[in-house]
């Protein structure tokens, strides 16, 4: 994945962009893989880690409203997550990122592997992905998570 990375940043940095992350599930693994490579902060503007409904409110003005109606696991919250970190940033493009990775935390309507993404751009509408990974393990569905994310921002650069 750090090929991946390093070509991803590449792109971000031949158009002048910048990146920030609003992560919850993934606990900072996007932002630790991208600022892996040197030079990164030309690029890797800065990351949020909003594991808590707390710090997704107080860090990245997610609204409370938001958490309680649907859950800190949804599209509305996967959403203002990304805008947030854009809003709270100088970035041009964040991804959210929050879900259930296990072994616990699952319900009937949220399981585990149930991650929903927010990429927010300047300028352009903000893009919901939801991924049902099912119970693989933590450490599987976090990567995929983190696979997923960077696959949004490589289609945001495009």
């Amino acid at each position: 994945m750090t090929n991946r990375a390093a070509t991803l940043l590449d792109a971000y940095r031949d158009k002048g962009l910048k990146i920030a992350t609003a992560e919850s599930c993934t606990g900072g693994l996007v932002a630790a893989l991208l600022t892996e490579i040197s030079g990164s902060s030309s690029v890797m503007e800065r990351g949020f880690v909003t594991y808590s409904n707390e710090a997704k409110i107080e860090l990245i003005g997610v609204p409370a409203e938001l958490i309680a109606a649907h859950g800190a696991v949804s599209e509305p919250v996967a959403r203002a997550m990304a805008e947030g970190a854009l809003a709270h940033s100088r970035a041009d493009v964040a991804v959210g990122i929050t879900g259930v990775a296990g072994p616990t935390g699952g319900t009937a309507t949220k399981p585990v592997g149930l991650v929903h993404f927010g990429l927010a751009r300047k300028g352009a509408a903000t893009i919901h992905l939801e991924r049902r990974y099912g119970d693989l393990g933590r450490e599987i569905v976090r990567r995929r998570a983190v696979e997923d994310a960077l696959a949004l921002l490589e289609q945001a650069v495009r």
